[in-house]
């Protein structure tokens, strides 16, 4: 089994600092098993899988893992999904939104980002 990740190190502005980071960018098709196993593996605090969307007004759903079960919810996954999908990213990120809670993002025509809590 062959997928994309990248590993990153968030809230820092050094390699090998901050918190890192593993984002397995194409985990269609992986099983909730599969994903803790890879979890497991990378030995991070948290992995990420970046996955097709549920709803068509997002861009993806994602789903977080430490080394021994799913969370609902991480400020640095979310923080550095968001950073990997955006430099990863063939246009202009348009949004990011984790479920129906919790920070959300979006791009303004005129270029400006607005943050708020949902």
């Amino acid at each position: 089994m062959q997928r994309r990740y990248v590993t990153v190190d968030v809230f820092t502005d050094r390699p090998f600092g901050g918190n890192p980071l593993a984002v397995v960018l194409d985990a269609g098709g992986l099983s909730t098993a599969q994903m803790q196993a890879i979890a497991s593996e990378f030995n991070y605090s948290e992995t990420t899988f970046v996955l097709p969307p549920r709803d068509s007004a997002h861009d993806a759903q994602v789903r977080i893992f430490t080394v021994n079960n799913e969370i609902p919810f991480a400020g640095h996954p979310n923080v550095g999904t968001a950073f990997v999908l955006a430099t990863q990213a063939s246009k202009p990120v348009a949004r990011f939104r984790r479920g129906n809670r919790g920070p959300r993002a979006r791009r303004h025509p005129q270029g400006r980002r607005q943050s708020r809590r949902r």
